[in-house]
């Protein structure tokens, strides 16, 4: 079954151009012309991805991407107009996955949606992969992670680095490999925002946010995974 993209853009000629490319590669597509279609859109039909404009009628693209991430971690690429706008949308840590600044090549979006796709998980597996370390939980085909056995709402960002980091336990990672994981080779430059991700991280997984057992900082460099713990492999 073809992958859905929604395409959230106010200007129909580009709308329309995007449409047109994306169908012809194989997605299935659905469009919305300003923030409140959009809403109306998403909970009728659950894209696998969107691509989110920020400057948008009725509702713009930020409490767009707020409202849809209180419901789903489906990816999201945010379309902006200025360069200098990422490092806000970054440091905001609204969930997005991508971030791709007007104006953009047509095969530039289609290496973005793979990308993501890609690094996101929606290209799914037969069986079932999970991996428990003492009362944390992560299945790496479901994209889900338990703690005591609860759903924890992560936010793709907030998976990429826990996936990243619990896959090699001990290992130190740079900022920079965090950032690289999460959103791409293009957004060097931006590595303090995985501070912010990994402070949100922190609160939902961590016993004690303040003083962590998963996600430890290594002073100089970034993180890793705590290993005092087990890893367990369960089908």
């Amino acid at each position: 079954m073809a992958e859905s993209i929604m395409l959230v853009e106010d200007e129909t000629s580009i709308r329309e151009t995007m449409a047109e490319f994306l169908a012809e590669e194989g997605f299935e597509i659905l469009q919305a012309a300003d923030g409140l279609e959009a809403l109306e859109v998403f909970r009728e039909n659950q894209p696998d991805l969107i691509i989110l404009d920020l400057m948008l009628p009725k509702l713009d693209g930020l409490e767009v991407c707020k409202a849809i991430r209180q419901k789903s971690n489906v990816p999201i690429i945010m379309v902006t107009a200025r360069d200098e706008e990422i490092d806000k949308l970054l440091g905001l840590e609204l969930g997005a996955d991508d971030y791709i600044t007007k104006p953009f090549s047509l095969r530039e979006m289609k290496a973005r949606i793979k990308a993501v796709l890609r690094r996101t998980g929606f290209q799914g597996s037969t069986e079932e992969h999970k991996i428990s370390f003492g009362a944390l939980e992560i299945n790496t085909d479901r994209r889900e992670v338990r703690m005591n056995n609860k759903i924890i709402e992560l936010t793709p960002s907030e998976y990429a680095i826990l996936t990243t980091l619990s896959q090699n336990v001990g290992r130190p990672y740079s900022r920079l490999q965090l950032l690289n994981a999460t959103l791409g080779e293009s957004y060097a430059g931006y590595e303090r925002a995985i501070d912010t991700h990994v402070s949100n991280l922190r609160k939902k997984i961590e016993p004690n946010p303040q003083k962590p057992i998963y996600i430890l900082t290594v002073y100089g460099l970034g993180y890793k995974f705590g290993d005092n713990y087990e890893t367990k492999t369960l089908s």
